[in-house]
């Protein structure tokens, strides 16, 4: 036996399950010595049905590592005492989710608050004295206790009905209940001995305004931030009123931590999103990202720099006046004397993701969607000049540690792992090495990207991945997966959901193509897709499925199936129509049917609006030039239809919509209903039940 049949014999193929099995790295903190690294994991728990995320600790030079936490509630929002001593997390240990710490010698944890209601993410002064926590209250109590003793008497009414008097009623997989996530200080105090005895009072910093900080429903630590004095906190937020629904504007607010001034709004004349305040490291100035186009939600994010003057002092603002907000509710008016902050990546078209300073300020590292990867790049703060730090792999959760910078990648054959880099690109290091002996034990198919020339005879990229125990000589079918977004990609990256290995590893050919409007070719590409859903993409997965058949011999290009999701789904409804009979099989997962309607079922308004041009009722053409539902008459291809029941942006009704349109037309058709996942599958069970039943149907009509 050769050494190639016995790694063959010790291995097998990919699946859910070895994708179920990997341990998820996130949130690694770097402590403020540079020594240390704190990060979750998150293990899956079959028997439980669900993952459980524990605290670990290792060196930056990847030497220590060992884990800190072992109690089945879990923890969350890792972060670091000022002396790098000490690591505070969101645990639910003791019922409710309450602030804990933990010194990195060992030992029991020690509960920090102990507050009537549920904190959700936190973050610390950076003299360490105060917390500055999210909670859901309701905007008009006086405490937490009042939202506490509302809740217990609503809980005990006979009656259930719920009135709304605006938008959102409901919001990604949850409805509004009237509470607000707001932001409260209190001071870091030896732990609390009973549950009356908080460490100080909590003051709501946020008091009155009628906005999330976090923003819901992905919101998290990084929409907040203490001044480096640590008597104020810089938010992003948005306070628009009712026109929440269609609105992407979120600006930055200062506010006293002693709640004595209301927030002051820090960004006039601002209509877009603005958001991830972060100091420099000698506190002068502030960064953030900024994009510039309302109800955008895909425009260009740009690194913007203000000097932190602007903000410490009250009155000063960080750009030009004149904005107002639709109810400003308790924010302090603006000072029109501000000297404007600076953009510093004008001239760069990629969309900036994440912000960290390098310790000498003189440098701000970022990542952005790139070619296809998610590359990690350095920008001069003096001159905006960017430059490539490391181009391949999907790069995320960057930090400087002291000379280098620590972040997470993943990528098409591996899940995330930390690393570290040199800024100028050099003397890449590999941290952690959690998942390599169950990425060994998988076989996995080779990823391969290529161009073709699509829409406009422009530039495409398309990828494809092999099938496993690869042999050029046989035929292999096709699965062609679409993205959602439809601003995506499918980039080089380990996804737990569309994981094109799920595929390669069944046997099949993984074809991917970033049609016009996906992320990571510039902001044109991206817009190309605005008012032109079926056409020009379209266009591009027809000439890009010609040109992987005519490069691969080794594809079967007559046993294909089409697989999307969400815009994916659309767009497969949409084919099905207007491309029929390319196709064995096609899967659906959470696609609208009917464009007009969905406006009217969906919760983010914004995103319609700007993707067809306004609301339907002044710009109905916009709707029905590509609507799948009026070619559903040229329908004929065996379908699988998926859909989520606590799914709100693209709602159930229009999965069950598709599954009547082929159940009555006597197309071989099944649905898939989860009635409690949301737009993705989450539970573990699940997980498997889609991917079984996936690949199953694809082995029905493309495997004869």
């Amino acid at each position: 036996m050769t050494i190639e049949q016995r790694e063959h014999d010790s291995t097998h193929p990919f699946s859910v399950h070895d994708m179920l099995a990997m341990d998820r790295i996130g949130e690694p903190q770097v402590s403020p010595d540079a020594r240390n690294i704190a990060f979750t994991l998150r293990v899956t728990d079959l028997e439980a049905n669900k993952g459980r995320t524990h605290l670990w600790l290792v060196g930056v030079d990847g030497t220590g590592l060992r884990r800190l936490t072992t109690h089945p509630a879990g923890c969350s929002n890792p972060r670091w005492s000022p002396d790098s001593r000490t690591i505070y997390f969101v645990s639910a240990r003791n019922g409710g989710s309450q602030v804990w710490r933990i010194s990195i010698d060992g030992g029991e944890a020690e509960q920090v608050t102990h507050l009537p209601l549920d904190v959700g993410c936190f973050a610390i002064s950076p003299d360490g004295r105060h917390l500055a926590v999210s909670i859901d209250v309701f905007v008009d109590a006086a405490t937490l206790d009042e939202t506490k003793a509302r809740l217990e008497e609503i809980s005990k009414r006979k009656s259930t009905g719920r009135i709304y008097e605006r938008l959102f009623v409901r919001h990604w997989d949850a409805w509004k209940d009237g509470r607000r996530a707001h932001l409260f200080v209190l001071p870091i105090e030896p732990a609390a001995q009973s549950p009356t005895d908080s460490g100080g009072a909590p003051i709501d910093v946020m008091k009155g305004m009628d906005a999330d900080v976090p923003s819901k429903p992905f919101g998290g630590a990084e929409e907040f931030t203490f001044t480096p004095d640590g008597r104020e906190i810089v938010f992003s937020a948005r306070n628009v009123g009712r026109e929440e629904a269609w609105s992407t504007q979120f600006d930055l607010y200062a506010v006293p931590i002693d709640g004595s001034a209301p927030p002051r709004l820090l960004t006039p004349g601002n209509q877009a999103l603005i958001t991830r305040p972060v100091f420099s490291p000698d506190g002068k100035s502030l960064a953030y990202l900024a994009m510039q186009r309302p109800k955008y939600e895909s425009d260009r994010q740009r690194i913007v720099v203000a000097e932190s003057r602007q903000v410490a002092e009250p009155g000063h603002q960080v750009a030009e006046p004149g904005h107002q907000v639709a109810e400003p509710g308790r924010v302090a008016p603006e000072n029109a004397k501000a000297p404007p902050a600076r953009v510093l990546t004008e001239q760069w078209d990629r969309s900036a993701a994440e912000l960290a300073w390098s310790p000498d300020g003189a440098t701000i590292y970022t990542c952005a969607a790139n070619l296809a990867q998610h590359s990690l790049f350095a920008v001069d703060v003096a001159t905006g000049t960017v430059r490539t730090v490391l181009f391949e792999g999907h790069i995320t959760d960057i930090a400087a540690a002291g000379s280098r910078i620590v972040f997470a990648l993943h990528h098409l054959r591996q899940p995330a792992e930390l690393y570290s880099i040199n800024p100028d690109g050099t003397d890449l290091r590999q941290i952690t090495h959690i998942n390599a002996a169950k990425v060994a034990a998988a076989r996995m198919g080779e990823p391969e990207q290529f161009t073709f020339k699509g829409w406009n005879d422009e530039t495409v990229y398309c990828r494809i991945v092999r099938p496993i125990d690869f042999d050029p000589q046989k035929k292999y079918p096709v699965a062609f997966l679409i993205h959602g977004g439809p601003q995506g990609s499918f980039g080089n990256d380990f996804h737990y959901r569309w994981n094109p290995q799920a595929y390669a590893g069944a046997g099949y050919a993984a074809v991917m193509v970033d049609f016009h409007g996906s992320v990571g070719y510039g902001q044109a590409f991206v817009d190309s897709i605005n008012g032109h859903w079926g056409d020009r993409p379209l266009e591009d997965l027809q000439k890009g499925l010609a040109a992987a058949l005519a490069r691969y011999p080794w594809m079967d290009g007559e046993r294909v199936a089409a697989l999307g999701a969400s815009y994916g789904g659309y767009m497969i409804n949409w084919l099905h129509g207007v491309w029929p009979g390319r196709f064995r099989c096609l899967v659906c997962h959470d696609g609208n049917l009917d464009e007009r309607m969905a406006y009217y079922d969906t919760e983010e308004l914004w995103f319609p609006e700007w993707e067809h041009g306004g609301p339907p009722w002044e710009r109905p053409e916009e709707y029905t030039k590509h609507n799948p539902i009026d070619h559903v008459q040229n329908w004929g291809t065996p379908t699988l239809v998926i859909h989520g029941g606590q799914d709100f942006r693209v709602v159930d009704t229009q999965g069950l919509s598709t599954f009547t349109a082929l159940q009555r037309r006597g197309i071989p058709s099944k649905l898939l209903y989860f009635p409690d996942e949301n737009h993705w599958v989450l539970k573990p069970h699940n997980s498997i039940q889609w991917h079984e039943t996936v690949i199953a149907w694809l082995d029905q009509w493309c495997r004869r």
